[in-house]
């Protein structure tokens, strides 16, 4: 009888974080993320992307001068066709607003 509820209590507590897991969500931003402008912590919003990944963004963005298109994002070692594919509906290529200048 024993291993009877021994079992049962395993099973309940292998079950519990299953149980648990769909409060959390994966995470994805609640506004679309500008490449261009985005910081790593900003680009750790979107989903997969970690903070490697995030500095690669950065790093490629101010050797490139910027994105002009989302798609610009595949040149970006570690993001390929899928990956990209679900990254998308996250992402924006504004162009960075240029500083004001003086005088004017």
């Amino acid at each position: 009888m024993s291993n009877r509820f021994a079992s049962m209590a395993l099973a309940l507590a292998l079950a519990f974080p299953l149980l648990a897991a769909p409060d959390r969500a994966p995470r994805a931003p609640q506004r679309p993320v500008n490449l261009n402008t985005a910081t790593v912590t900003e680009l750790m919003q979107l989903p997969r992307v970690g903070q490697k990944t995030a500095e690669r963004i950065v790093a490629f963005r101010k050797q490139h001068g910027g994105f002009l298109r989302p798609e610009e994002l595949m040149n970006v070692k570690g993001i390929g066709e899928k990956a990209f594919a679900k990254l998308k509906p996250f992402l924006s290529a504004a162009p960075a607003p240029n500083p004001a200048t003086p005088g004017k």
